[in-house]
């Protein structure tokens, strides 16, 4: 491919490629937990620069997904599920994406830093670095544990939104942190049953390729039992009621009745992917609801 030919395609794309390059369905749900742990946050916080927050934080969110494409354009073109996402399918310069995703970054830190306070910008350049260099370049090619591991950045989100408030860490932003952390792997596990097969063509160590379908099925139930127990203490915390308690614990088991059924039912797999994604947001709703 000549370098006119390159120039040409990369002037093909369009707004919705770099939109796609930026993981916006990602960055809806990293947006929307960092909102609440914004809201959740005692203390007050003008509106201006709660949007500015929030802002700073999906502009952050797209950074580490344009450099994410960037690093994996060589497996995103071998898997089906991928082979779409702009870099691959020549609509994006590889150097494009990797030099957006380098610009958002310093940009979404400088934001945070300048205008709300150091901490949520050390934070934020922490999931950043943590999701497009620890998980990304290190983790998601060589260890089984990859996205266990890797879920740190994805957690971090409502704690910088707490922070942006409150300019500290605390029990109860740990709490909204180990929630997504635990979330995460039955969450990414279930697609990556489903896809098992696009991840053993790019060698990939996803845990249902190295240990197999019931360890998998095994390591899901086991973390959303883990997942649902957490769930509860933001009740115990005095965070939220008792209308929380209950309907969290209702929301659990849903999550638990989904883990159950990929045992007899490979249909679940996908279900239980779209359902940890609602049982997630729900979840985070009912914490802003039973404050209102």
């Amino acid at each position: 491919m000549n370098h006119s030919t390159t120039y040409y395609q990369s002037r093909e794309a369009g707004v919705g490629d770099y939109l796609i390059l930026l993981k916006p369905r990602v960055m809806s749900l990293v947006v929307f937990t960092a909102f609440i742990g914004l809201y959740m946050a005692p203390g007050h916080i003008h509106p201006v620069m709660a949007i500015l927050t929030i802002l700073a934080i999906a502009i952050g969110s797209g950074a580490a997904g344009a450099l994410n494409m960037w690093y994996d354009q060589d497996i995103d073109a071998i898997m089906q599920r991928t082979q779409n996402r702009p870099i691959p399918a020549g609509k994006i310069e590889a150097e494009d994406a990797l030099h957006l995703g380098l610009f958002l970054s310093v940009f979404s830190v400088g934001i945070i830093g300048l205008f709300i306070n150091l901490l949520s910008a050390v934070l934020l350049a922490f999931a950043i670095i943590f999701y497009s260099i620890i998980y990304t370049m290190w983790l998601k090619r060589r260890t089984v544990q990859n996205i266990v591991i890797g879920g740190i950045a994805g957690a971090l989100p409502p704690m910088i939104g707490w922070a942006a408030v409150t300019n500290s860490i605390s029990v109860e932003s740990v709490t909204l942190f180990m929630i997504i952390f635990l979330w995460t792997p039955p969450h990414f596990w279930a697609l990556a049953l489903k896809s098992d097969r696009d991840y053993k063509l790019a060698n990939i160590p996803m845990l249902p390729g190295v240990a197999g379908r019931i360890s998998t099925l095994k390591h899901i139930l086991v973390y959303t039992v883990i997942l649902v127990a957490t769930s509860l203490l933001p009740f115990f915390l005095q965070m939220a009621g008792v209308y929380y308690l209950l309907f969290s614990f209702l929301l659990g088991l849903g999550f638990l009745y989904y883990a159950i059924k990929m045992f007899t039912n490979s249909n679940y797999y996908i279900r239980t992917f779209k359902y940890s994604i609602l049982y997630l947001f729900l979840l985070f709703l009912l914490l802003a609801v039973d404050k209102l």
